[in-house]
């Protein structure tokens, strides 16, 4: 085992650092059976989301060298494992892509549990990377002042980490002034373990208790809050050690970045809301003791969750191995909302837009003036069929808006507005009787589709039927991707593209053809 590994596998073992005794001891474990790792587990000898998940995996691989052809107790252990952390889906994950192989034989059990190690060596490297040149690119600031919780580093992981990977590679940049660990109660694991960390890669810290955190970001003294993640839900919500949401709700209130680091495997499609995460319950004793001396009054009744769930709207960004994912763009939706609003093209609470979010959409609610919109106003729903998840009554152009996600898979935003020369060509072409209204000639042209020629382009137009549903089956029948717009007579104009800006610049490309158009007609 070497200093730089939480976990090594010797052929017959697993070893351990046990963290329980860090920072002032250096003690090995020898783990030879499931049901001692699943103890490792349970009493945080081996802890951060990652690394048990690894530790799991070689708990299969020792329980089916040990019953061999009896994969019943192997599975039976595998559950055992898997009841050890429930909020921690990467052990759960891992647990299942060990036991897939059980068919295979102990020898194909072993080498799936290794390529679990593996792959979790490759994503801390990804993380890291990614992580730093995303910071580097969005934060101004040099060198940084990075708030982080808990341990997300070498220890939580068997690579380098996850939050802390980045610092790591931040601090590589010479782009890292300190570090503010919290304590992290009540186990101490900023105290005893990140602190060591950092100590150990040469990179300026300071620690502080866990109330100190948001104080200090209204002393102006932080830049970025950094941490990691046991699970996250598939709208974006980030279940990750106590007192995590008291930073986050600290960072909105002083508009600090909020960033989550943490491997892909960790976002669980099967969750949407913050309710859904199992949150762990810890033993009394965590609290009511203190280095095994009591605290407390004997028989304190005690409340001690291990983890808390940041709401999505309060992330900035999760980084991931492969991308950087903004699961609540709630800022850039509501300030592009509420220009249009200003511009007299979302009137009342006419209009709406919406962001995709993998499976998922944000869109804005029923009812609310675009002029005013919080991220309260804003609903998660289905992507292609428009079924709603969480939050407000949505709106009813919602169904639009499904429509065309199911039709171009690659659309990240619609925005469905009702600018008066868009909507007076829409409705002078449905007079006409007509299905498309044609624009030719217009340089403008080329910033609503790329695609196009300057000389031509035609738009299709969409009867307004009463019920909205109807709107949207036809769009279904005849949307095409070029150009990426239509209009519906008497009721406005649908735009989109990869991001909300582009769908944004293409409607203000169409309601400057339509007014072109319009002034044209008259001076004829």
């Amino acid at each position: 085992m070497t200093a730089e590994t939480a976990l090594h596998w010797d052929g017959t073992a697993l070893l351990a650092l046990d963290q329980r005794r860090l920072p002032h001891a250096h003690t090995t474990l020898r783990l030879t059976s499931a049901g001692q790792i699943a103890e490792a587990i349970a009493d945080l000898a081996i802890r951060g989301a990652p690394a048990i998940g690894v530790a799991a995996a070689f708990g299969v691989a020792l329980s089916a060298r040990e019953h061999g052809a009896d994969t019943a107790r192997v599975r039976t252990d595998a559950e055992l494992l898997i009841r050890t952390r429930p909020t921690a889906i990467a052990l759960r994950r891992a647990v299942h892509r060990t036991t897939s192989h059980l068919h295979e034989g102990a020898d194909a059990v072993l080498a799936a549990a290794q390529e679990v190690q593996a792959a979790d060596v490759r994503t801390c490297d990804a993380i890291g990377e990614r992580g730093a040149h995303h910071i580097l690119a969005t934060l101004r600031r040099r060198p940084l002042r990075i708030l982080t919780h808990c341990n997300t580093g070498m220890l939580a992981t068997t690579g380098q980490g996850t939050a802390l990977a980045v610092i790591k590679r931040l601090a590589d940049h010479g782009a890292v002034e300190n570090v503010l660990v919290g304590e992290t109660r009540p186990l101490l694991q900023g105290a005893r373990l990140t602190t060591w960390e950092l100590r150990r890669a040469g990179i300026p810290h300071r620690l502080c208790v866990d109330a100190a955190g948001p104080a200090l970001m209204a002393n102006g003294e932080v830049d970025l809050v950094l941490v990691g993640a046991d699970r996250i839900t598939a709208a974006g919500d980030v279940a990750n050690k106590i007192g995590t949401y008291a930073l986050a709700v600290a960072a909105e209130r002083h508009g600090i970045p909020f960033l989550v680091a943490a491997p892909e495997e960790t976002i669980d499609q099967d969750l949407t809301e913050p309710g859904d995460v199992h949150v762990e319950e810890r033993p009394a004793d965590e609290l009511t003791t203190l280095a095994g001396q009591p605290v407390a009054p004997r028989d304190t009744e005690v409340r001690n969750p291990a983890f808390d769930v940041t709401p999505a709207d309060l992330v900035t960004a999760v980084i991931t191995e492969t991308r950087v994912w903004v699961p609540w763009p709630a800022a850039e939706l509501c300030r592009i909302a509420a220009d249009l609003y200003r511009r007299g093209w979302l009137d009342g609470t006419a209009g709406n837009l919406s962001v995709r979010a993998d499976a998922h959409a944000l869109i804005t609610a029923s009812g609310r003036s675009k002029g005013s919109l919080r991220p309260e106003d804003l609903v998660l729903v289905d992507a292609v069929t428009g079924t709603h998840r969480r939050g407000p009554k949505p709106s009813a152009e919602t169904a639009i808006h499904a429509a065309v996600y199911a039709a171009f898979p690659d659309v990240g935003a619609v925005v469905h507005a009702h600018p008066p020369f868009a909507t007076t060509i829409a409705a002078r072409a449905a007079e006409a009787g007509d299905t498309q209204v044609r624009f030719t000639d217009f340089e403008i042209i080329k910033g609503l589709t790329a695609g196009a020629p300057a000389t031509g382009v035609d738009v299709p137009l969409f009867r307004n039927w009463p019920h909205v549903p109807d709107i949207a089956r036809d769009v279904t029948d005849r949307v095409t991707p070029d150009p990426p717009a239509l209009l519906i007579a008497h009721h406005g104009v649908t735009t989109w593209g990869l991001t909300l800006e582009t769908a944004r610049n293409r409607l203000e490309a169409l309601e400057s053809l339509c007014r072109l158009q319009v002034m044209t007609t008259m001076r004829s």
